[in-house]
């Protein structure tokens, strides 16, 4: 009597048992095939609210807090700093949500591609039933997405896209770049409540001392709650990315069944091979270079 692991793998393993006609399709794409975007009406709402918020974080910023400023250089040199990191933290997020995760060919799970692969004997290939795909090592089914996608992290609905082996720099990125922005706003919020109190409140400002009061509570409030979440978000993300194990991965315990690479090694494998200042670019695709990505413990 087998168990059901055994049944398990021996279903895997049978190439004809999949029909097409079985598979959900996968959710609509639009533009060219190069171009990715998820049509989730919840992760759409997200990305929107994410853009908005740092629009109004810039309108607080510049509007309220520099340009009403007497001295020219804190202003120029805080207007330059906070425009040019909210600039990559939007360049980030529209990168991680529109580049390919490492979604897997969709219904490439026929029985002619699976005896085109040559198995050895007694080698396992493993099917995912809902997209009809070869699964390879290290992919994890995204109900959202529809897709089996490589080295998959997690979901996130902040980008509208699932956090994967082509897009976990950029994902990285954005969380680094709206944590500073977040601190750096807080940062000037606390010097300029601290000016208009030494000052006449209607000197210190374009609007009127209860808005000016409405707007920068405002601002403190959501940069300290993206700070938090940001900057505990990019924490567990160098994290996984050092330890070489994703999220789905540590929630799940899968076994290990990759090489131990050293942690310098995998941060150029998300990063890109040889350390540059192109690792905090996110114009800048990852050249892996000499970073073997799938290393596997013989």
């Amino acid at each position: 009597m087998k168990s059901p692991a055994h049944r398990t793998r021996d279903i895997e393993r049978q190439a004809g048992y999949l029909k097409r006609e079985h598979c959900t399709p996968p959710p609509p794409r639009t533009g060219s095939d190069t171009m990715w975007f998820i049509r989730d009406s919840c992760g759409i709402v997200c990305g929107i609210i994410t853009w908005l918020l740092v629009f109004y974080a810039e309108f607080v910023v510049v509007f309220v807090m520099l340009l009403p400023a007497k001295n020219v250089a804190y202003s120029l040199f805080n207007g330059v700093l906070f425009n040019g990191l909210a600039f990559l933290a939007l360049a980030s997020h529209a990168k991680a949500m529109c580049t390919d995760p490492g979604a897997v060919p969709k219904g490439n799970a026929t029985k002619e591609f699976i005896e085109s692969l040559q198995l050895k004997p007694g080698q396992v290939v493993y099917k995912c039933p809902k997209c009809c795909s070869i699964k390879p090592d290290r992919a994890h089914h995204c109900s959202v997405c529809k897709r089996c996608i490589k080295k998959m992290d997690h979901h996130c609905p902040w980008v509208n896209n699932c956090v994967g082996e082509n897009n976990q720099k950029y994902f990285v990125l954005f969380t680094m770049y709206i944590a500073l922005i977040s601190f750096h706003a807080l940062f000037m919020a606390a010097f300029h409540f601290v000016f208009c109190f030494e000052e006449d409140w209607a000197k210190c400002s374009n609007f009127s001392p209860p808005a000016t009061v409405i707007l920068l509570i405002l601002l403190c409030f959501e940069g300290l709650l993206f700070l938090i979440f940001t900057a505990v978000m990019f924490g567990t993300q160098v994290h996984s990315i050092c330890t070489d194990e994703t999220g789905i991965e540590q929630l799940k315990k899968e076994e290990r069944k990759w090489a131990k690479k050293s942690k310098w090694m995998n941060m150029k494998v998300v990063f890109g091979h040889p350390f540059s200042i192109a690792w905090l670019s996110p114009f800048a695709t990852p050249d892996h270079g000499k970073a073997d990505v799938y290393q596997y413990i013989v």
